[in-house]
């Protein structure tokens, strides 16, 4: 009988130990104990694992050859001692009948290396599964955050304070900047935009997440928030950097646009706004900046007039 056993051993080593061969140089890198569980079938001792208690979104990887097993939504705490799965990513596990007859192996479908054993009819959850598995056995690679995705619109209308004010407002804008668009001179600053006639609008610069926040949102509250039919100017600011304009960056922004013009004229209102493709955009001086929030007070030729 243990001679039996020896040979079933010896056996089940070798051909797990042919199938991890093309993984010999990651199988190199493993540990002792590693070796044990991986080619061995060896068990971790119960609560001792890396990843027992481990919550965080992400996927289980096998520790040989890398590949995805299992997803974080479908482990689930069984009290056993192990990490517990009632669901392995399709095609990713195979499973095997113990040599004892007594119950069924799993080991990655790829590589061949154990993983444990799966258990069916505990009534852990709905789907009625237990795959029970050595931490050792995985890596875990936890979930990235996912970046917001982040947009940019430029709107001028006046001087820049006012409607930096008003916009930085709005949910789901991330920042304003104050600074100049549309003119002739590379890197201007302000005095150069005042007393050179370079052809810059003051403008703003919008950061702002799509997702939480549309374009068409943005340009309702930048047409409410200034005069778009003062034709030299916006308020008591007046000449050529003052007027009111949207520098757009593509075809569904300018449509956006004249459709909000559209809806104003059909209202009574001459809109003097020009739509005019995005060019360079400057950004103004460090003292241009929050001004109104840094001096605590609110603009003085900029008002928000209900349109839409």
């Amino acid at each position: 009988m243990q001679k039996t056993v020896l040979i079933l051993y010896v056996l089940v080593t070798w051909l797990v130990a042919e199938e991890l061969k093309p993984w010999s140089t990651k199988l190199n890198t493993l540990t002792p104990f590693e070796k044990h569980v991986i080619i061995d079938k060896g068990t971790e001792r119960a609560f001792s694992g890396q990843y027992v208690y481990t919550k965080e979104d992400g996927t289980y990887t096998c520790k040989v050859c890398g590949v995805p097993l299992y997803r974080s939504d479908d482990k689930f705490d069984s009290h056993c001692g192990w990490p517990s799965f009632d669901d392995a990513i399709p095609g990713a596990i195979k499973e095997v009948p113990d040599a004892d007859g007594r119950r069924i192996e799993i080991v990655c479908a790829n590589c061949g290396a154990h993983l444990g054993h799966v258990f069916k009819g505990e009534g852990f959850t709905d789907k009625n599964v237990r795959h029970c598995v050595n931490s050792v056995s995985l890596n875990f690679q936890k979930k990235k955050a996912q970046t917001p995705a982040f947009k940019k619109a430029y709107f001028a209308g006046g001087c820049f304070w006012g409607v930096e004010y008003y916009l930085e407002k709005i949910d789901g804008v991330k920042e304003v900047t104050s600074g100049f668009m549309g003119g002739h001179m590379k890197d201007p600053g302000y005095y150069d935009v005042v007393r050179k006639d370079t052809g810059h609008l003051e403008t703003v610069e919008v950061v702002y997440e799509p997702s939480k926040v549309s374009y068409e949102t943005l340009a309702k509250t930048f047409f409410e928030i200034h005069d778009p039919t003062q034709v030299d100017g916006q308020g008591p600011d007046i000449g050529s950097q003052y007027l009111s304009a949207v520098f757009v960056s593509n075809t569904e922004e300018r449509k956006t646009i004249e459709r909000l013009i559209g809806i104003l004229e059909g209202k009574g209102l001459k809109i003097a706004t020009k739509v005019l493709p995005k060019a360079p955009f400057y950004r103004a001086e460090a003292y241009h900046q929050d001004y109104y929030q840094r001096k605590g007070s609110k603009p003085y030729c900029h008002r928000r007039v209900k349109r839409f």
